[in-house]
C-alpha cells in the first residue's frame, strides 16, 4: 500500500471506536491534505484489499458516504 493508503487506513481505524462509522471523502481529504477524489479512489481500492476493516460505498448525495466497520480482530 502507498503511504497515503496507510495514512487513510490509520485515520479510519483510529476514528472508529466500535462498530461502524460513516465518513464523507471531502472531510477526510481536509484532514489528510488530499483531494476528495483521491480519498474516494483510495477508499474504493482499500475496500478490496483490507482485512479486518470493511469499507462500503454507502450513499451518494453531494459527495459519497462511506461506511467503515472495524472488526475486533483488526490489529
Amino acid at each position: 500500500m502507498a503511504n497515503e493508503d496507510d495514512q487513510l487506513l490509520e485515520y479510519l481505524v483510529d476514528s472508529v471506536s466500535r462498530g461502524s462509522e460513516y465518513f464523507r471523502a471531502k472531510y477526510i481529504a481536509d484532514v489528510l491534505g488530499l483531494s476528495a477524489k483521491q480519498v474516494g479512489a483510495r477508499l474504493a481500492r482499500l475496500s478490496l484489499k483490507t482485512n479486518g476493516v470493511q469499507i462500503e460505498k454507502w450513499g451518494r448525495g453531494k459527495s459519497t458516504t462511506w461506511k467503515v466497520t472495524v472488526s475486533s480482530q483488526h490489529p
